[in-house]
């Protein structure tokens, strides 16, 4: 594993188990092939508070930057039934 992903995965590492999940898994199953502006928001994402993120992903509101929006409009729609 690249030095780039261990950094990101200790960063996915959050208060609760569900985000650790979703952000993991996402993690893993997208930013392999996501292109330059994913990757870049994802990691934004990262910098921003535990209750913003559970709240974007669980559709109570979505955040301002574009591509933050991206990524969490993926998570949310690889957890949908």
């Amino acid at each position: 594993m690249s030095a780039e992903l261990s950094r990101l995965r200790w960063r996915c590492r959050r208060g609760t188990r569900e985000l650790d999940q979703v952000l993991g898994g996402w993690l893993d199953d997208r930013y392999p092939t996501a292109d330059d502006d994913a990757r870049a928001a994802f990691a934004r994402l990262l910098d921003r508070q535990d209750p913003d993120l559970w709240d974007w992903i669980v559709g109570h509101g979505r955040p301002d930057d574009a591509g933050e929006a991206a990524v969490i409009d993926d998570i949310r729609s690889r957890h949908r039934a």
